[in-house]
């Protein structure tokens, strides 16, 4: 039988020796001899830090109660290093290139290196991973309680009975808590990678797989009587639903695994912070995968040997520890304490660190800078500040992830703590993918996305874990804030009936995307913003190496000022003295040259970060220097958004004047219609007329009765009348149909344009009219080659209008022909009101009448005129402002043969 005192004793020693191993490697480090610590198996195997003790403990309790659903948590980031190796080169690439120091910092530089936006994301971050600490101490306190359970002489205050394991909690949380900050926080370390907690968690990695892969084999072929009796077990096993899958909550649980390894703050610290070569993720894309296969690979065999062999009632998430000691094999189940132990310690170490790092860089340090009133100028050490900002910080996030096992109760299985930790963090992956590949990105829509996914976070996921009855009650998750059911934390928009998790999840992302996406769309970015952006998006294109600096202004007594504030004099003297040494520069103050600023932003961003380091050598130094290729870059963006907006402009006025012809074609279309049903009434009415004139006459001409021979004439004439005017009709609409298909033959011969104007007047009939004609015609004759009897008609057409429509009391025409550059224009301007402007586009057009109300033929003269003229090749065209009605017929060049 194993004593507590034993167990906690070889704890101790366990955490000694990761403490010397750390201590090693940060020793052979600082005196160069790390390239065994660059190795991409330790690479991969730092990774591990993403098999938690949720992984170590909880994957045994989450197949005993749903089978294989554990799987979804390996899938997902399994699915990320093989098919999304690019984006995390990438990642890696952005991370060396801008000098990236957390998740908070890469997501404050995309942009505009906006520290309010750093603020958000570590406070996010923090209440995000805060059930992940949770989870660990309840993890380490159980597996105190099951030693406790089999060993009740001990009456250590680490085994209290029962339901009071808060207080073991709290000692746990204590002891991680001095862990830590003696493991991470020993001094102010101002490189930007930590060697030491690098190689500690490799090792970790092992002792924890060692440990799991001994209870798997343990289990197998000493409990299970082999591989093919344990496979028969589990095939046979009723006690899980081993091949249930539900598609939705599988997916979203993959989904959320997926985004976990890119978005919590220890799995962006040691796959990009503590990236050495971006050829080690070659490795990491099938060697992390396959460490994660080898942890899941006995899960199932330990879960179904605990529900089999163990007592019901006994907690599967205990199954890894409680299968040895219930047979007897008390060094295994130590063993295995260790492993879980280790994962634990692991997630913690590196989370607390990556946490610290976040709020003593972006929210301790820059408001300590502002109330010193002389930033980066004022002389003195800060390092103690930045150092006991980290300590206290490792201390408040442990103590906040006390309080949530506290209030929470303790009592929920590990794997569902964890995926609300991970559906938490989960929300900076909007605002991370759109802006490493998306240059119109803004910091409006990466700020309100995620505030906005994470109410929704905190609304339907992270409050209710608690319980009811603890920070929401009953009534308000069962019927809403108010009784507004639509607002139900589970239900909401009142869509019920979804698993809460796939519930929280899916609102709260597709709320984030939408809010980031529209945001960005209608907010415009500030210069900073897209220069970062060009930078992000085109990093294997742009900005290989990090910026330089212009250096010109600066004064190295002021950097040398700043620097001992933070790296302690006694650094920032040697490291002056160095950078003096390689210059060649005499005495201890090197010239503040691009390459030595870089390399003092460098240092300076492992106390402070690269926002805060940025910051305050810009104050010194007054601006960076921007390469050729950002400046193109961004030039060619603006370029490009440009040529947009004026195509867009283009288009626009485009389509404004095709809707103001199509306005026009539509009134005209509209007058034209009713033009039409006009024509069609005053035809048949232009038909019917003579016709019942003609059967009338007709019929009495029949009447064998004494006819006098005087009305006999006279009946004959109408009706020889009428029939005239008929054929008149008919050979105006034959004649129109036969120009507009051009069938017509025309008859071109020498003429003098006199001659056929006289003509036109004498078959006008003017004189009958009572139309007075005014003539011009010139000195000089003019002859012309046409078709002298269809320009006649013409002629004839417009005079005959002008004798119907003039409404002067003395109704008078004026003809002025002129001849000028070879061209012949004819014009009819009488003196009467004109026509309206609504009824100028339509006059030559078929079926159209002026003035109704004097009667008097179809509409087809003026059309069958423009037909006539286009034929002719000339024009007929009404001329507007000149008192009265006015035409102009233009004779072109060709039928001009002389003006003499």
């Amino acid at each position: 039988m194993t004593s507590l005192n034993l167990l906690i004793g070889a704890c101790l020693t366990y955490a000694a020796f990761l403490f010397l191993i750390a201590f090693a490697a940060e020793r052979a480090a600082v005196q160069g001899r790390s390239n065994w610590l660059r190795s991409p198996l330790v690479y991969t195997l730092s990774l591990s830090v993403y098999c938690t003790a949720w992984t170590f403990y909880g994957a045994v309790g989450y197949a005993a109660r749903s089978g294989l659903e554990y799987l979804t948590i390996y899938i997902g980031p399994s699915l990320v290093m093989i098919g999304w190796l690019w984006v995390l080169r990438k990642m890696v690439r952005i991370g060396r290139s801008q000098r990236i120091t957390s998740v908070a910092d890469l997501i404050s530089s995309r942009y505009g290196k906006s520290n309010l936006l750093a603020v958000v994301v570590t406070l996010l971050a923090v209440i995000g991973t805060t059930p992940y600490i949770a989870l660990q101490l309840q993890s380490v306190t159980q597996s105190f309680a099951v030693f406790a359970a089999n060993d009740p002489t001990t009456q250590s205050a680490l085994a209290p009975a029962g339901a009071d394991n808060r207080s073991t909690a709290l000692w746990v949380a204590a002891g991680l808590a001095a862990f830590t900050v003696l493991f991470g926080t020993r001094n102010l370390d101002a490189n930007e990678r930590h060697h030491g907690v690098v190689i500690a968690i490799a090792v970790e990695a092992v002792v924890k797989l060692c440990a799991l892969l001994a209870v798997g084999i343990f289990t197998v072929w000493s409990l299970g009587g082999g591989l093919s009796e344990t496979l028969a077990r589990i095939d046979a096993s009723q006690s899980l639903g081993t091949w249930r899958m539900e598609g939705g909550r599988w997916t979203g649980l993959i989904f959320l695994s997926a985004a976990a390894l890119l978005c919590l703050p220890r799995m962006f610290q040691v796959l990009v912070v503590e990236n050495e070569d971006e050829r080690h993720l070659r490795t990491a894309a099938w060697a992390f995968p396959a460490y994660m296969i080898a942890m899941s690979l006995f899960v199932m065999p330990i879960a179904v040997a605990g529900l089999s062999l163990l007592p019901a009632g006994s907690n599967p998430d205990m199954f890894v520890l409680t299968l040895p000691l219930s047979e007897g094999r008390p060094a295994l189940a130590v063993f295995s304490f260790i492993g879980g132990f280790s994962s634990a310690t692991s997630m913690v170490i590196v989370a607390a660190i990556a946490l610290s790092t976040m709020v003593s860089n972006h929210i301790v340090m820059p408001i300590w800078l502002k109330m010193s009133g002389d930033g980066a100028m004022v002389s003195g050490d800060m390092r103690h500040v930045v150092i006991l900002s980290r300590r206290a910080s490792i201390i408040a996030v442990l103590f906040l992830g006390y309080l949530y096992y506290r209030f929470s109760g303790g009592g929920a299985a590990l794997a569902s703590i964890g995926l609300i930790s991970f559906s938490g963090v989960a929300q900076f992956l909007p605002a991370m993918l759109g802006g490493i590949f998306w240059r119109g990105a803004t910091r409006s829509g990466a700020f309100s996305g995620l505030c906005i996914g994470f109410m929704l976070w905190l609304w339907c996921l992270f409050l209710p874990s608690f319980g009811p009855d603890v920070v929401m009650s009953r009534t308000l998750l069962a019927d809403g804030p108010f009784g507004h059911a639509w607002l139900r934390p589970q239900a909401l928009f009142g869509i019920g009936g979804i698993d809460p998790l796939v519930h929280g999840v899916f609102w709260s992302i597709l709320l984030n995307s939408l809010a980031f996406t529209l945001i960005s769309l209608f907010s415009f970015p500030s210069p900073m913003e897209r220069l970062q952006g060009a930078q992000f998006v085109n990093v294997f294109q742009h900005s290989a190496r990090p910026h330089g600096w212009s250096g010109g202004a600066a004064q190295s007594e002021d950097l040398l000022i700043m620097s001992q504030r933070l790296l302690g004099p006694a650094q920032a003297q040697a490291l002056f003295q160095s950078e003096a040494a390689r210059q060649g520069v005499t005495g201890y103050l090197p010239d503040p040259d691009a390459d030595f600023l870089l390399l003092l932003e460098r240092e300076l961003s492992g106390s402070v970060g690269a926002a805060t380091a940025h910051a305050m050598v810009a104050q010194i130094v007054g601006g960076a220097a921007v390469s050729v290729e950002d400046l193109m870059a961004v030039a060619d963006e603006t370029a490009q958004i440009m040529e947009y907006s004026s195509q867009l402009e283009a288009k626009s006025s485009e389509l404004t004047r095709t809707a103001r012809q199509l306005r026009l074609a539509n009134e005209k279309l509209t007058q034209l219609s009713v033009q039409k049903d006009a024509f069609l009434s005053q035809i048949s009415h232009e038909l019917r007329t003579p016709m019942a004139s003609i059967r009338a006459f007709s019929e009495i001409l029949r009447d064998p009765g004494a006819l006098p021979e005087a009305d006999r004439a006279r009946y004959a004439r109408i009706i020889h009348d009428e029939g005239v005017r008929l054929t008149r009709l008919l050979d105006d609409l034959l004649d129109l149909s036969v120009l507009e298909h051009s069938q017509v033959t025309l008859n071109i011969r020498r003429v003098r344009l006199s001659e056929v104007l006289d003509q036109a007047i004498a078959a006008a009939d003017t004189e009958g009219g009572g139309l007075a004609l005014q003539r011009a015609y010139g000195r000089d004759p003019i002859w012309i080659e046409t078709d002298a009897d269809r320009l006649a008609q013409v002629f004839i057409n417009v005079i005959a209008n002008a004798r119907k429509y003039c409404d002067a009391p003395h109704p008078a025409l004026r003809i002025a022909t002129r001849s000028l550059q070879g061209e012949v224009t004819v014009d009819f301007i009488d003196n009467g009101s004109g026509i309206g402007p609504a009824q100028q586009n339509l006059i030559f057009e078929k079926f159209a009448r002026i003035g109704e109300h004097k009667a008097g033929g179809a509409g087809l003269g003026l059309a069958i005129c423009r037909e006539i003229m286009a034929r002719l090749g000339g024009t007929i065209t009404y001329l507007p402002g000149q008192g009265g009605a006015a035409f102009r017929v233009r004779l072109g060049p060709r039928a001009v043969l002389a003006a003499q």
